[in-house]
């Protein structure tokens, strides 16, 4: 069974189009598209546990050039 996430992520100014395509590029992340609102990427990723997400959002996802802070939402199923 694998743990999906959605990472809302917030961007420098001008960023967020390179910050979606870096994202995406990485292992683990599903979909990773720019929108508008309140956050200016939000990613859908998925991996083994929580913890080995949490492992993707911060050593990988985080260290993004461009992004400024990130809120990760795990899926549940009720």
């Amino acid at each position: 069974m694998t743990v999906q996430a959605y990472v809302l992520v917030q961007t420098e100014v001008g960023k967020a189009a390179e910050v979606a395509d870096a994202i995406a590029s990485l292992d683990g992340v599903l979909t990773s598209e720019d929108v508008t609102g309140p956050y200016d990427v939000i990613a859908r990723v998925e991996g083994p546990s929580i913890d080995e997400l949490g492992t993707l959002v911060v050593s990988r996802i985080q260290v993004t050039p461009g992004i400024t802070r990130t809120l990760t939402c795990p899926v549940v199923k009720l």
